[in-house]
């Protein structure tokens, strides 16, 4: 065991996750801009009648966009929980961590953060067993 205290090994663990909170926070503000633009609904309207679907293609643009908007204001909201629990070294910030590790896992980049995480040393340092 090093003589490093958890903190001082672990201090670039949150900003990881207030980084992906801005990312998220990101894409969401590039959506809404999409969304309120009246030419780029047309463009997708217009792509959904040339793949065939001609009836309820509003119904479609809303429901899609309903749920892109709460799946990205999840990832915003999980990322800053993470934020804020690992900066003050609370379990439920560890375990927030986790889920959004989990989550970034898919696109590979969040591999490396979880096997940190899950890390006894790390898991002690918040509280988990």
């Amino acid at each position: 065991m090093s003589n490093s205290s958890p903190g001082n090994r672990l201090q670039w663990l949150p900003w990881f996750f207030a980084a992906g909170a801005v990312f998220w926070l990101i894409l969401l503000t590039q959506f809404a801009a999409e969304l309120s633009a009246p030419v780029w609904r047309d463009q997708f309207l217009q792509s959904l009648a040339n793949s065939g679907l001609t009836r309820n293609a509003e119904g479609i643009l809303v429901v899609g966009s309903v749920f892109i908007v709460f799946f990205e204001a999840c990832a915003i909201a999980v990322n800053a929980a993470a934020y804020y629990g690992l900066r003050r070294f609370r379990a439920w910030g560890w375990a927030a961590a986790t889920v959004a590790s989990a989550g970034w896992s898919l696109v590979l980049i969040g591999i490396p953060v979880l096997a940190v995480l899950l890390r006894r040393q790390t898991r002690e340092a918040y509280g988990v067993p």
